[in-house]
């Protein structure tokens, strides 16, 4: 996979985009809610499935919302099922809310 990926937050867009090569490859859609961010869709356009790129993007928003001091309602499939994967994200998930999610 080329290193010319990133991951960015687009607040005007509630979303954050992940673009190679400067071209959108795929976005995490997410509302605000005071300091919870509800994830609600993710999308990685075909031509760049099979790449990593939708975990990649995940990670660089879950690190970003925590950095932000926010926690994390993960209704999206993808967001939910990264965090089952990575425990070390569970904590993002207010601990009442985990059951909802199985986490």
């Amino acid at each position: 996979m080329t290193d010319d990926v990133s991951v960015h937050d687009e607040p005007d867009h509630s979303r954050f985009a992940i673009r190679v090569g400067g071209e959108l490859a795929g976005f995490a859609v997410y509302h605000l809610h005071g300091d919870v961010a509800d994830f609600t869709h993710t999308e990685i356009d075909g031509a760049y499935e099979g790449r990593g790129l939708g975990s990649r993007l995940i990670r660089a928003a879950l690190d970003d919302t925590r950095a932000a001091g926010r926690q994390v309602l993960p209704h999206c499939p993808f967001v939910r099922a990264f965090i089952a994967k990575h425990p070390e994200y569970a904590d993002l998930v207010p601990a009442d809310a985990r059951p909802r999610f199985d986490l």
